[in-house]
């Protein structure tokens, strides 16, 4: 099942090591066939306030996610981002095309 990486950054601070992270997190996905579907952006908030940049990595499995989150190359590069800003990362199993709302009720009611 689809996983991805989801983070929101709050107080990025950008200098040399968030751009040496940004030129090098590409390459550690590869591996991992890991790939952006969304790179922050401003969010047109519809309901409520955002505050941060949502990131979110698509990875094919969790093996995949976790792989590349634990591997020594992203590993390396990791606290270039975590020195350089505030937020919360985590890894998130998708849902497949033919999930409805109401299939989360099995899981909340048992």
């Amino acid at each position: 099942m689809t996983h991805y990486a989801i983070a929101n950054l709050r107080n990025v601070r950008v200098g040399a090591e968030i751009v040496t992270y940004l030129q090098r997190i590409d390459a550690t996905l590869e591996p991992f066939d890991g790939h952006f579907i969304v790179h922050g952006g401003v969010p047109e908030n519809v309901e409520g306030v955002w505050e941060g940049s949502l990131i979110v990595i698509e990875f094919p499995s969790y093996g995949h996610a976790r792989g590349w989150y634990d591997s020594p190359e992203y590993r390396k590069i990791l606290p270039l981002r975590t020195d350089n800003a505030d937020g919360v990362t985590m890894l998130l199993e998708g849902v497949d095309r033919s999930h409805q709302a109401t299939d989360v009720l099995t899981e909340i009611l048992t």
